[in-house]
């Protein structure tokens, strides 16, 4: 019987957006190296970057808005989970249905977060921080402070990711650029301007993002077509990591895509409006800059922000002007250009 069996083997509930999810790294690479490689449950996005991450075991796709919606999906993953007598889960994913699936599996030991609306069905509760990074947040989880030495957020793309993007270069005939990931699930977060940005840099651009980008990227390629090309919707996830990676630096908004570049070390110009980095979703690297408007009294407007300005004026970024981003990003490409001059002695 289930009950009877030796329960082995560590559970992450991780099904919130892509970006969540990347941050979500550190404490993979953690509790792997406490009891060996974790499995993840993850919307199917998220699971197709998951793969190949050396702290992950399998992952298990659970299509929330689609195939696997309502309480009927719940159940049948529950089941699956059931068989596979987790000894532990840890739940990142607040809400209702990750706790409800742990549960319904019969873990015993289910760590969250005790704000969590769901916290009654926990069997351990952590406190979660209310200020700091959301990856140490994140990792509180496993008993590792904010402020502790954390494992990186880090994607461990593989080679075929790398030949994938370096074929699809040769191809286009690009060899430095710049990356730009102009969309965003949330409206007010888009920056209009990358298409004026695009137009006035003097260098190849590869426009990145999710099928549903696609309007934006083609505005992009539409301000210079001579040198911007898109691989929004025809590569997979892991690629578009590949490509960022190549990347002399990512200008993006406040997206998945930051996190992406985080993951593979490409330096950002992030730009931030309804959100600020101090909600804790703002980039890591030494190189990496923001770019707000910080004399708004009306920022950050939301968490994790609204489709549309609630004041209808969207300054923020309307009034973050493309001199501004262009001369951050020059200065970033500078200080890459001239590591990579000391380091090939030219």
């Amino acid at each position: 019987m289930i009950g009877r069996r030796t329960r082995e083997g560590t559970v992450v509930v991780q099904t919130a957006y892509l970006g969540n999810v990347l941050l979500t790294t550190p404490l993979l690479s953690a509790l792997a190296a406490r009891y060996g490689p974790v499995d993840v449950v993850a919307q199917p996005v998220s699971a197709e970057v998951l793969e190949g991450h050396p702290a992950v075991r399998e992952v298990l796709a659970y299509d929330k808005r689609g195939a696997d919606r309502g309480w009927a999906g719940v159940r049948r993953l529950a089941r699956q989970l059931r068989k596979r007598a987790y000894a532990r889960a840890y739940l990142p994913d607040p809400s209702w249905r990750a706790a409800t699936l742990v549960f319904a599996a019969r873990v015993p030991h289910r760590v969250g977060f005790s704000q969590s609306p769901a916290a009654k069905l926990y069997s351990e509760k952590v406190l979660r921080p209310l200020h700091g990074h959301e990856s140490a947040r994140i990792a509180t989880l496993a008993g590792i402070a904010v402020g502790d030495s954390l494992p990186p957020v880090w994607l461990g793309l593989a080679g075929p990711d790398r030949e994938a993007a370096a074929a699809l270069l040769a191809e286009w005939g690009i060899g430095d650029f710049v990356a730009f990931a102009p969309g965003s699930v949330w409206g007010a977060r888009r920056w209009s301007y990358f298409p004026e940005l695009a137009a006035g840099l003097d260098r190849a651009v590869v426009v990145i993002g999710a099928p549903g980008d696609a309007p934006f990227a083609e505005e992009v390629v539409t301000a210079a077509p001579e040198r911007v090309r898109s691989a929004v919707g025809a590569v997979p996830p892991r690629v578009s990591a590949a490509l960022i990676e190549r990347a002399l630096a990512l200008v993006t908004n406040d997206s998945a895509a930051l996190h992406l570049a985080t993951a593979v070390g490409t330096p950002v110009a992030a730009l931030f409006g309804p959100t600020t980095p101090a909600l804790g979703f703002g980039p890591l690297g030494q190189d990496d800059t923001v770019l707000g408007r910080d004399d708004l009294l009306c920022r950050p407007c939301a968490q994790p922000g609204p489709a549309v300005c609630p004041l209808e004026h969207h300054r923020c970024m309307r009034e973050l002007d493309v001199a501004q981003v262009a001369d951050a990003l020059a200065s970033i490409i500078r200080r890459v250009e001239e590591r990579r001059a000391i380091r090939t002695g030219g």
